[in-house]
């Protein structure tokens, strides 16, 4: 087993039984996985759902609350019940564990991502796994993960990790329905080459926000940076070591990840397309070089429209003339900076390379 650095999301559905109480015994069972691979090495960082459903058990008689409110105080209590379960079962393992508790605004700028990255590292430097969750107490409806899946990916790419595994309850990507018998799991997926959203189920379950079409449109963007994504099925005995053994007869899906190796910086911005706060249309020729193989930056010269009003340093989306997307990054101009020059020659950069990133 190599050492490496990863994060493992796992499922409300694979937490809590029938009743929405939260299942011990599977917890368990991850949780010794889990310690088995930090025994050989490996950092895991676990994304875990579960904590809404964890907290409506506990609360009897309740009065009639709107979404919003109802999952803030659900998640206040599932939260502290989870975070304890999973604070005894690793404490049987001598390893400590600890909470990160994080909000979709909290990668929107530079300085809260670089905080989260920091306080995530420090934890690993010392041999505590983290427990990443939604703070669903202070999310709001417009602010929220589409789901975990969305976090683990971000997560994933903050951390710089070589591999993040989905565990899901069934056993990954199907070419059909997977209830049909002659439905099979897809085992790789090459996302520069294969397009398999017909495939994609749009069902979710009945504990989770997501589905299978989440879990596959960020596999796509998280892959398409460098990172090998595995959906398997969490119900399978010795999942998580079997798969970084490479156990030949397990069937799981597997992202193949780009060989392109992305910054730091760029895989932030990969994932900052909720927070753009307005865009700017180029023209065929500025698409041509942006999409091309060379290293380019967007000028001036290229732009023919502004929409929206940003400032230095806010995320900007870069749409072609028919409004589809090219891609994103942050700019060097505000708003009406850009008006001020566009079409022009011999300008800085609108979005400088470093900061942009090219959608595949």
């Amino acid at each position: 087993m190599k050492t490496e650095r990863l994060v493992v999301k796992i499922g409300s559905s694979l937490l809590t039984r029938k009743d929405g109480t939260l299942d011990i015994t599977q917890m368990s069972a991850f949780v010794d996985q889990i310690a088995e691979l930090h025994r050989e090495g490996v950092e895991v960082i676990l994304v875990s759902s579960g904590a809404v459903a964890a907290g409506k058990t506990e609360l009897k008689n309740r009065p009639k609350l709107d979404t919003v409110s109802a999952r803030q105080l659900y998640s206040a209590v599932g939260q502290a019940k989870l975070i304890n379960r999973y604070y005894d079962l690793f404490h049987q393992h001598g390893i400590l564990c600890g909470q990160v508790l994080t909000t979709k605004e909290d990668f929107a700028t530079r300085r809260h991502y670089l905080n989260q990255q920091n306080c995530i590292r420090t934890m690993l430097d010392n041999s505590v796994l983290p427990i990443v969750n939604e703070n669903d107490t202070t999310s709001v409806n417009e602010l929220m993960f589409t789901d975990n899946d969305e976090l683990s990916g971000l997560v994933a790419a903050m951390m710089n990790c070589k591999r993040l595994i989905i565990l899901s309850n069934i056993d990954g990507i199907y070419n059909g329905n997977p209830k049909n018998s002659d439905a099979r799991v897809i085992r790789e997926i090459d996302v520069r080459k294969d397009n398999i959203e017909d495939f994609i189920q749009t069902s979710k379950s009945e504990t989770g926000r997501g589905g299978m079409q989440t879990k596959y449109n960020m596999a796509r963007k998280v892959a398409e940076e460098g990172i090998e994504v595995i959906i398997a099925n969490g119900r399978k005995t010795n999942i998580l070591p079997d798969i970084l053994n490479d156990k030949q007869e397990l069937v799981y899906t597997r992202f193949i990840p780009s060989k392109e190796d992305l910054s730091s910086v760029k895989k932030w911005i990969a994932h900052s397309d909720g927070f753009s706060k307005g865009k700017v249309v180029v023209n065929a020729g500025a698409k041509e070089a942006l999409t091309g193989n060379r290293a380019v930056s967007l000028l001036p010269v290229g732009i023919i429209a502004v929409e929206g009003r940003f400032e230095v340093d806010d995320i900007i989306s870069i749409v072609d003339e028919d409004g589809s997307m090219i891609g994103i990054g942050r700019t060097t101009y505000n708003s009406d900076e850009v008006n001020e020059v566009i079409g022009k020659n011999n300008k800085r950069p609108i979005v400088h390379y470093d900061y942009l990133y090219i959608e595949q």
